[in-house]
């Protein structure tokens, strides 16, 4: 396997994308202490009657992150409506993993980002309130049963990993690109060559697509997934993290003319009046259409003190308000299926019909199966890497 280079590139969507890995732990530990500090604030002021503070942690991106008017004007929001004080820490490791090292103690009340993958490992590790808002009413009923059929976390958002591609790529390929395959990646070295993927060791998009190829192979072409790898990875570019896979995809020296990312890029990527400069489209073989599906959620942490704060923020996340600013805020759809898309995203690849992939792999299955799925697919790259 070649990796590829990092490169500065222009504005991308946010992300959750990369994980603790090897240098991430670092970063983990450091959001542990801080979170340790704002606990003890926390607890001090509900101990001698003073306001009451809901702490909420968050992936770094959220609307921006931290500080950003969007998320601002949420918590001001909710703040003077229940006259509470919101204490909102951005998190930039996993918060899987930091709910379980921080399980029994008493600090964060709510978690905003657990996906697909988090959602079921938090899950496990009995950290989780289940609690079922009245919104889940207006989402399709998939969503919840991908992420945490329980109800421990609930989807405030979704989308669908993808293919970028660009225009010169779909040419070259006489339009084949735009049904893109696994099948035509392990058989075609210049297609493999052509394609970028993440590290799943380090990156959500790079997990999400090991999981779509495991799904893929195992439940379409009932296949052993590492046939795939066996046969693409001499060729394959992967790197560290998808911000970087990105910057190489738009900006980079030698782009790659294909990007493991996600469906909804090209809307996100638009500029003024004009077409973006790339298209995405999802998995395809024998004529059907297939789509892994990302699933983001909220949850309240067991042992809060302050359960009716942390649903009534949840049932609020979930209304229109919130929910109408996720589209061109995190580029994706807005679990309530109420609210309204913008023009834009008819630029993105049209997951109207599309298998979804998920069933295969459900939540109880990706806790069980991912750390050796992940040993052995760092076995095939390292057989096969630099």
């Amino acid at each position: 396997m070649a990796v590829g280079p990092a490169s500065a590139g222009p504005a991308r969507p946010p992300r959750r994308g990369f994980r603790p890995g090897r240098l991430g732990r670092v970063l983990a530990l450091a959001g542990v202490a801080l979170l340790v500090v704002l606990a003890a604030i926390g607890l001090n002021a509900y101990l001698t009657n003073e306001e009451a503070t809901l702490t909420i942690v968050t992936y770094e991106s959220l609307f921006g992150g931290c500080g950003s008017a969007n998320l601002t004007a949420i918590v001001d929001g909710f703040e003077s409506a229940h006259h509470v004080h919101v204490n909102l820490d951005c998190y930039s490791g996993t918060l899987s993993s930091l709910l379980i090292d921080e399980k029994g103690s008493v600090g964060i009340d709510l978690v905003i980002g657990l996906d697909e993958i988090t959602a079921p490992q938090a899950d496990a590790a009995g950290v989780l309130l289940p609690y079922t808002p009245p919104e889940v009413a207006d989402e399709p009923a998939a969503l919840q049963a991908e992420i945490a059929p329980d109800h421990s976390v609930t989807p405030y958002e979704y989308g669908y990993l993808g293919i970028d591609y660009t225009p010169s790529f779909d040419s070259v390929t006489s339009g084949a690109v735009r049904n893109f395959s696994l099948e035509e990646v392990a058989a075609n070295a210049t297609w493999a060559r052509a394609l970028m993927i993440e590290d799943p060791e380090t990156d959500i998009t790079g997990e999400e697509f090991l999981l779509a190829e495991i799904a893929y192979s195992q439940s379409v072409l009932h296949e052993n997934w590492t046939d795939f790898w066996r046969a693409a990875d001499p060729s394959l570019r992967v790197s560290d993290s998808w911000s970087d896979a990105y910057d190489a995809f738009t900006t980079g020296p030698n782009a790659p003319p294909m990007l493991v990312s996600y469906s909804t890029d090209p809307a996100a990527a638009l500029t003024g009046s004009g077409p973006p400069s790339f298209n995405a489209t999802l998995f395809h073989g024998n004529g059907t259409t297939f789509a892994w599906r990302t699933v983001y959620g909220i949850g309240i942490v067991r042992g809060t003190p302050h359960l009716a704060l942390a649903e009534a923020f949840e049932d609020d996340f979930l209304e229109g308000p919130v929910q109408s600013e996720i589209p061109t805020n995190e580029w994706v759809y807005p679990a309530n299926d109420t609210v309204a898309l913008p023009s834009s995203f008819g630029w993105a690849a049209d997951p109207t019909g599309a298998v979804d992939l998920n069933g295969a792999i459900p939540p109880s299955e990706i806790v069980a199966g991912l750390p050796g799925w992940l040993s052995e697919w760092q076995t095939l790259y390292d057989a096969f890497g630099p």
